[in-house]
């Protein structure tokens, strides 16, 4: 194979993957726990952007349970996000594990 060729593609390869980084970073992922009670949103650069809790779940004598509706919201969002971005990146790389991407 013509090294200027592979060095093409993979250059190639890489501003693909840049812009999809770049849109990536634009989606939002939503998750809900406890029946919609917490609901959190993820962005495709993996920062949590929104946590939205009912007020009947705010009790104050029950805060473990409110804890870890907020953790499974946000662990779930985060989750999507991940996935997504996964299965986005395995269509420019053919599956391909590349570290970094």
């Amino acid at each position: 194979m013509n090294v200027m060729k592979l060095m093409k593609q993979a250059q190639a390869m890489q501003q693909n993957v840049q812009k999809l980084q770049e849109d990536l970073a634009q989606r939002e992922y939503s998750f809900s726990a406890g029946g919609g009670a917490v609901t959190a949103v993820a962005g495709g650069d993996m920062l949590v952007k929104q946590v939205t809790i009912s007020p009947q779940v705010a009790d104050p004598d029950d805060l473990d349970m409110l804890q870890d509706l907020v953790i499974s919201a946000v662990n779930g969002a985060l989750s999507a996000a991940r996935d997504d971005a996964s299965a986005e990146m395995g269509k420019i790389t053919g599956g391909l594990n590349i570290p970094g991407m």
